[in-house]
C-alpha cells in the first residue's frame, strides 16, 4: 500500500512580503474565493484612475512597462507556487483592464465617467472569461510567464475595440 504525500496549497507558497507576489496577486485582490480574475480588474480600476490621469503617451508607455514586467512578476510568482496561471495570480487582468480602457482618454472621453468604466470591465471580463478565437489558442498553447500575460493583453486589446465601438456606435 503506497502512501501518498499530502499536496501542499499553492496559496501557502504566496508571501505577500515578496514584491512580485504582491504585484501577482493584485494586492492580495486575486487571493479572494469567489471570482479572483473580476476581483483582480476590480482592483486594478483605481490604478487606472491614477495612471489615465498622465499624458496619453506616459499612460501607454507605462501600460507597455507593466505589461513586459508582468512577464517576469507571473513567472517568478508561477515558479514559486509550483502551479502555471494559478487563479490568484492576477496581474494580467490589472494590465489587460488598462489596455482596455486606453481608448478612453484617446477619444477625448470623460475619463472618470463610471458607465463608461462600468462598460470597459464588463467587456474585458467577457473576453477574459470566453476566450474567444485566438485568445483559446494562446491560453492552451503558450506558456511560462509570457503564457500568463499574452491572452488577458489580447483580451484587452479585443476589449478595446468593442469598447470604441460600443461608445462611437452606442454611447455618444
Amino acid at each position: 500500500m503506497s502512501q501518498q504525500k499530502p499536496s501542499i496549497n499553492p496559496l501557502s507558497r504566496i508571501k505577500l512580503s515578496n514584491p512580485w507576489h504582491l504585484l501577482a496577486v493584485g494586492f492580495g485582490s486575486g487571493l479572494s474565493k469567489f471570482v479572483p480574475g473580476t476581483m483582480g480588474t476590480l482592483a486594478s480600476i483605481p490604478f487606472y484612475l491614477l495612471l489615465v490621469q498622465l499624458p496619453s503617451l506616459v499612460y501607454c508607455t507605462l501600460v507597455i512597462v507593466a505589461a513586459l514586467l508582468g512577464i517576469v512578476i507571473c513567472q517568478k510568482t508561477s515558479d514559486d507556487m509550483m502551479v502555471h496561471d494559478h487563479g490568484a495570480i492576477v496581474w494580467d487582468e490589472f494590465v489587460g483592464f488598462w489596455i482596455t480602457m486606453s481608448v478612453v482618454p484617446f477619444m477625448g472621453l470623460p475619463i472618470y465617467d463610471w458607465h463608461i468604466i462600468a462598460i470597459g470591465f464588463v467587456l474585458f471580463r467577457i473576453f477574459d472569461m470566453v476566450k474567444p478565437w485566438p485568445i483559446s489558442v494562446l491560453d492552451r498553447k503558450v506558456h511560462g510567464g509570457f503564457g500568463i500575460m499574452v491572452d488577458d493583453l489580447l483580451a484587452g486589446v479585443m476589449a478595446a475595440v468593442a469598447l470604441w465601438l460600443v461608445l462611437v456606435y452606442w454611447y455618444l
